[in-house]
Order: C-alpha cells, then structure tokens, then sequence
C-alpha cells in the first residue's frame, strides 16, 4: 500500500476511536478538560470615612482631593459632602473666557455599563447622585483639581483590577530557598517576558533552581517572579538557530502575577546577536576582512549562549529526576524545526514549530502553546485546487473553549501537516470552506445524543460525501421501469442498429450515383451566379434596385463618340 492510503486507513481507525471517546465523554456529562474557573470575589465596600469626625475641616467651600483617604470633597448646599474616588465615572472641565466650569459625573447602579456593586444590594431604595457640575472663577485651581482627580482615579482602578486578578489566582505553595549557594544552579543575564511594570530602566536578571521551584530576581527588591515546579505544564528550550534569541519558556497549570500582569507563559531569553545594525558607511564587501571576524564573532557567541543554556537545561534535568519529582513528568521539550510551517495565528505572521508534546509558538507574542492532549479534531479549510493558502481550525475536547483558528498556511505545507498530524494520531478533516464553530459546538453540547446518532464527526468527512453523492448519480442512472420487458428492448435496439446501418449503407450507394452523374464546371457557375442574384435582389431595397435598373438604361442610350451612327462598340478580344 501506498503511503496516502495507509494514512487514510489509519485516518479511519482513527475517526471510529475519536467517536466512541467523544460519545462516552459527552454521556458522562460534560466535556473534559475544563478549567474550574472559580467564582470572581467581589470588592468590599467603598468607605471614604468611616465617622464624620474624620472629616478634614475646611473653612472654604471650594473643592479638595484627599488623597490619603483617596476621597474627594465637594460643597454641596455649604456642607463640604464626602465621595470615594471610585464612585467617579468621569470628570471634565470647559474653560469660558471668564468662568471654568467642572462637570462630575458619578457611577450610578442600574445604568447601561456600569456594575451593581455592594452598596446597590445593601440599600436597595436609596437614591444616587447621578451628575454635578460647578463653575470656578480661578481656572488654574480648576484645571489642577481635575487633574488631580483623574490621576488618583487612574492609580485606584489599577490597583483594584490588580486586587481582582490576584483573587481569582490558585494559592502556590511557598519557593524553598536551597541553602548550599555554591551547588545552586543558576542562569544570568536573562530578560524576562512579560516584563516588569514600571518607568525606569529594564534591568536583566538571573535565574536560579531551588529545592522546589525556580526564582528570577533582578538587582531590584519588588522585582521577582517564583515558579514552582508542580506548576509547570510545559517547559521548553529553543536555541537560536535562525532566530535572534535563545530562550527558556514556561507554560503553567495556574496563573502567576509578572509584576502586575497576570499570565500562563514566562519566558526567559538572551539575545545572541544585535538586533539593531549600523547603517552607514557604505556598501561592505563580503570578502570584507572586519565583516568575516564580526560574523565569526557573532556565531561564536551564538554557540556559547546555546552551550550555557544546554548546560543549565541539563542540571535541571538531573533535579527533576529525583525521586520527588517523579509524578510531575517535567522535562525541556526541543521544538522540531523541520515540521515547522508559517501561519497567522493571532495578528501576525509567525513560524509555528511542533513539539513532541505540543504545538507552540515563541518567538512572537503573544505566545501560542497549545497541548496536543487537549485536541479533540482538527479540521483543515479551504483546501482545494488553486488556493494559495488554507487554514486549520484545531477544536478542543472542551467545548466551551473557543476554536483556536491558524489562518493562512502555504498549500505547500499541507501534506507536511498531514503526515505529522496522523504520526501523533490526531484526527483531521479537510473541507472546502470556513465553518462557523461556535453555532455547531453550541448544537452539540445541547443534544450530544442526536450528534452521536448522526455519526459523530463524520459529517465534516468530504470524501464520504463525495462518495455518497456518486453512489447516488450511479443508481439514478442504473434505474429503469418495470413495464418494460427486457428482451423487446434488446430487440428494439438490435433493429435500431440493423436500420441505422442499412441506412448507412444507403447514403453511400447515393453518394457514389450522384459523383457517376456529376455536373460540368460551367453548370455549377452558372447555378451558383444565379442565385447569387437572385439573393442580391431579394436583399436589396426598392431604392437599390431603381437606381441599378437607372445605371443600366444610361449606359445603354450614351452613343461611343467613335461610331457616329451610335452603335455599341466593339467588345475587345481576350487572349
């Protein structure tokens, strides 16, 4: 057997064990490999001050900004009346020529866009200022309370959004420092991504194992990242090879906070060579004596960066395999650049590289990771002859999950694709056009009997439908009534095909008399001149004809100027 019929075999085997997976699963009750996502904790109650006591005692009536109590202070009928900042949905200020006027517009529950936060649920019947706005004669004054307003605003929202990412994260364990300093295994000069918050300049910083997690700490004390080792997913060493970069990369179970940014992938990475180059100068040759020694030297440093970090993979290795280690199944996984291929998975064009475990993407961000475990089908689009191009929508075994989409893949590479996906026995389909997947998975989650009676997956199978509608042309055509006798139809046709030769037969005896009787040349013109004319004149018009019947009589009665009598002249002798 060839080696597309092999795969096609194989493909099938495959199809009737993803069905009997996916029914089971779906009759087990839901769909597996959902993360729990818990429920979000909602924010405790605003309280600017908590007695009126507290209160700040102001002898003007003009608006203040407490930044301590993060509060503001606006005159209200001459009381100076308290709001937290986050009640504060927008502030503005218009300048006139002689008065400013300040515009605060508060966040009301109920409204379109705006939350029902805790104090809507505590007194259900209380009534909300919605908007208020005051006119200033000092602009300046005016100018620097918004202005105050909006950055304390700013550094509040911040600060609860970070508050509510950091209460939805799983609780990690706490990172046992490794006492022996000298025996630590550690990685320096390393960048982190995602990077740290901040204005000031990025610093680079050094990795280090311990006894049950690893620890990225810059010069900086608030910038450091734990990462436990029962919280790897995926870990990965990709060298540079064509890329400028060497990296380590992490893909976690839980989400960790960088900074303040919360995330499932962190990598770390060096840079092997400069990515900004020196333009100038002129053209340089290649035979260029400082050009050889500037490539000798990056390749140079390419390697030793790739040998520190093989190094350091390698006594990782031996950590892991300790015996507390061993149900974690951790180990650095290579990508295979041979099975790579081009692709648009988020925005931009990326190299989309297999692993043994995975298929990732590391180089671009954001990053795409994705656990070969989790897929369920995968179905290529848009294959077909004359597409430069096709895409792959990979489905998960968790349906609420949304198809990851790859757009945009060079045809060349389908049967590349192909062959890696049967060797790792995932399933795929091939179609002709885009599908819409949310509808389709919605329908199956709703009734997983009637998809499971209905075949299963098999109704994105192209050549099965091909095949069926084949089968059917094929018995339209082989149908025939059962009135009619099967041997006076054999008659028929052998009387029609005795006529049609006879007739044949016939048609060539006429042929042959009529050549034996042929006419002269001088017939054939004379018949063929006279239904030329008789042609002309039936097309011509009443006019053409008066006019060449006209033409005619004048050149009859003009005499020839020689022949005085009038006579027509004398017609010349051809040769």
């Amino acid at each position: 057997m060839s080696k597309e019929e092999l795969r096609k075999q194989h493909q099938a085997e495959l199809a009737r064990q993803k069905n009997e997976e996916t029914a089971r699963r779906l009759a087990g009750g839901g769909s597996a490999g959902a993360e729990g996502r818990g429920p979000v904790r909602t924010s405790s109650e605003l309280i600017a001050y908590k007695n009126a006591n507290d209160i700040p005692f102001s002898k003007e009536l003009a608006i203040q900004v407490d930044q301590k109590n993060e509060s503001i202070l606006l005159p209200i009928y001459g009381s100076m009346v308290p709001f937290h900042v986050s009640t504060v949905k927008s502030v503005t200020s218009h300048q006139d020529n002689r008065t400013c006027t300040i515009r605060i517009i508060f966040n009301v529950p109920g409204t379109p866009f705006t939350p029902h936060d805790a104090n809507s649920l505590k007194f259900p019947g209380a009534t909300y200022l919605k908007e208020i706005t005051f006119r200033s004669k000092d602009p300046r004054h005016s100018s620097e309370v918004v202005q105050l307003i909006k950055t304390l605003r700013r550094h509040v929202a911040s600060r609860e959004s970070e508050r509510a990412e950091r209460a939805t994260l799983v609780t990690q364990e706490k990172l046992q420092v490794s006492g022996n300093r000298m025996k630590l295994i550690k990685l320096p000069d390393l960048w982190i991504r995602p990077s740290f918050g901040g204005r000031g300049r990025k610093l680079t910083g050094t990795l280090e194992a311990h006894v049950n997690g690893f620890r990225y700490a810059t010069s900086r004390p608030d910038e450091r990242v734990d990462i436990m080792f029962a919280n790897v997913k995926h870990a990965f060493f990709q060298p540079a090879e064509r890329e400028m970069i060497t990296l380590l990369h992490f893909h976690l179970h839980n989400h960790i906070m960088v900074g303040n940014k919360k995330t499932k992938d962190v990598q770390f990475y060096v840079e092997v060579m400069d990515v900004v180059q020196t333009l100038g100068g002129g053209r340089r040759s290649a035979l260029d004596p400082d050009e050889i020694e500037e490539e000798q030297r990056e390749r140079e440093r390419k390697n030793r960066i790739n040998m520190e970090f093989q190094n350091f993979v390698n006594k990782v290795h031996d950590l892991w395999a300790q015996p507390q280690f061993k149900g974690l199944d951790l180990e650095f996984d290579m990508p295979l650049r041979e099975l790579g291929f081009h692709g648009v998975p988020h925005k931009s064009s990326a190299f989309i590289v297999p692993t043994s475990t995975c298929l990732v993407e590391l180089i671009e961000t954001p990053f795409l990771v994705v656990t070969l475990s989790e897929i369920e089908i995968v179905n290529l689009e848009r294959v077909g002859f004359g597409q430069k191009n096709f895409d792959m929508a990979i489905v998960f075994k968790d349906f609420k999950r949304d198809v990851l989409r790859i757009d945009s893949i060079p045809s060349s590479s389908v049967d590349g694709i192909k062959e890696w996906l049967d060797t790792t026995d995932l399933k795929y389909y091939e179609s002709r056009l885009n599908l819409n997947w949310r509808p389709i998975l919605k329908t199956i989650t709703e009734d997983p009997e009637k998809f499971i009676e209905d075949g299963g997956w098999e109704f994105l199978n192209m050549e099965a439908s091909d095949s069926d509608s084949e089968n059917t042309e094929e018995s339209d055509q082989g149908y025939e009534p059962s009135d009619v006798e099967p041997e006076s139809a054999s008659d028929d046709e052998g009387n029609d095909s005795e006529s049609l030769v006879e007739s044949d037969e016939d048609e060539e005896d006429s042929e042959d008399s009529e050549e034996e009787k042929g006419k002269t040349w001088e017939e054939l013109e004379r018949e063929a001149s006279n239904a030329d004319r008789e042609k002309g004149d039936e097309s011509d018009s009443e006019d053409e004809k008066r006019r060449r019947k006209a033409k005619a009589l004048g050149k009859s009665r003009i005499p020839d100027r020689r022949d005085p009598k009038g006579a027509p002249p004398k017609r010349p002798k051809f040769k």
